[in-house]
């Protein structure tokens, strides 16, 4: 990435999303002029190959984008940057017709796409998924409700991970253009947190693709793979956050009268900043690590072999993890610092602390991903730390 990538960065968010954060926290329309304006940087779906027309940039760019998008807005960040959870799948796992077909012409118009996983009664055992993918000749028919999927309803195209209707024990991961006959967007979530970003329940209802938009391998294990890179960045929502509510700190705590002094001069504020400066520092550093370690197997020329062995990547996991919860350490302590007015719309913390909130329930809450930890890196005594 160039430095003047980051800068354009940065002027995105100063001029679109600053002073904006009571307008992203309402349940309005998506913001399409926001989109539109973050394409004319050059930079939307920054991550897609030089080959389909995009910038081919990093992983570990990406973490240092999807920082700066995030202290500005993290709904937005996460609207702009999700896409690359499906985007990844086909770009490894999908025919180069397909690639050429539906990812090159998301470089040029800026758009998304979703990837429909969650149901309502699998939850995180996506193993147990009803949505069942059916053989008739050379389609695949499609039927089942997905229940979150951001973007899903603006998206070019979904795709979509369901069982097959041949054998039980099989999945697929099938890529859907969104204006396939039978896919209904049932409702769209109002969520607590976030709320510049767009979840949608869904449902396919004997929708029928050709057999070749079946992306090559099992559609679980896909999916695995593709959350190594959402994960990372949702974690990096957390640090653009964190750093957002420092500075909100610093800038009340300048002129919060305490004692003879001000709020500034107050050796407990002092400490609890000097704590959060600590843990910002250390959430990049894993961030960075992280997404090093999946840029590594990214340029390695046999990629989509090397993830289908690795599956899901030990530092992705505990990047999510750390982030979401040395964030919302420091949203909690940041909104104590407010008092009363923390506890208000009046500052925009309340909405901070909602925001982070998400980074430990999303793809993955802790728990699940404590016990994914436990199963892949702890039990095989080799790959322990």
């Amino acid at each position: 990435m160039k430095p003047e990538d980051l800068k354009a960065v940065r002027a995105f968010v100063k001029e679109h999303l600053d002073g904006r954060h009571a307008e992203f926290d309402t349940f309005q329309d998506k913001p399409a002029d926001v989109y539109e304006k973050f394409r004319e940087t050059g930079l939307a779906n920054w991550w897609l190959p030089e080959e389909l027309g995009g910038r081919g940039l990093s992983l570990a760019d990406g973490v240092e984008i999807v920082n700066e998008l995030a202290y500005g807005d993290a709904g937005v960040a996460f609207t702009l940057f999700i896409s690359v959870l499906g985007t990844s799948m086909v770009q490894l796992y999908g025919s180069e017709e397909l690639k050429k077909r539906y990812l090159a012409p998301m470089v040029e118009r800026g758009s998304f796409c979703a990837t429909p996983g969650s149901e309502r009664v699998a939850g995180s055992e996506l193993g147990k998924i009803d949505t069942l993918v059916a053989v008739d000749g050379d389609e695949l028919v499609i039927t089942g409700e997905k229940f979150i999927s951001t973007n899903s309803d603006f998206a070019d195209f979904l795709v979509v991970v369901g069982r097959s209707a041949e054998d039980p024990e099989v999945h697929h991961a099938v890529l859907v253009p969104r204006d396939t006959p039978g896919i209904e967007v049932v409702k769209r979530w109002n969520v607590i947190g976030v709320r510049a970003s767009y979840s949608y329940q869904v449902s396919l209802k004997g929708c029928r693709v050709p057999v070749a938009n079946r992306l090559e391998g099992s559609g679980l294990r896909l999916l695995e793979i593709g959350l190594n890179a959402s994960r990372i960045l949702i974690a990096t929502t957390g640090l653009g956050i964190a750093r957002r509510i420092r500075d909100l700190c610093m800038t009340y705590a300048k002129t919060k009268p305490l004692r003879d002094g001000t709020l500034l001069e107050n050796p407990v504020f002092a400490a609890k900043l000097g704590q959060m400066e600590m843990q910002i520092d250390v959430m990049k550093s894993h961030l960075l690590r992280a997404a090093r370690d999946y840029d590594a197997v990214m340029a390695n020329p046999n990629a989509a072999d090397l993830w289908h062995r690795q599956g899901t990547l030990k530092s992705a996991l505990t990047a999510k993890m750390f982030c979401g919860q040395a964030g919302w350490d420091v949203a909690s302590v940041g909104s104590e610092m407010f008092g009363g007015l923390g506890y208000t719309d009046e500052s925009p913390i309340g909405k901070l602390m909602r925001d982070m909130r998400y980074i430990s329930i999303v793809e993955g809450g802790d728990d699940v991903l404590r016990d994914l930890v436990f199963s892949r890196y702890v039990i095989p005594v080799p790959r322990r730390t």
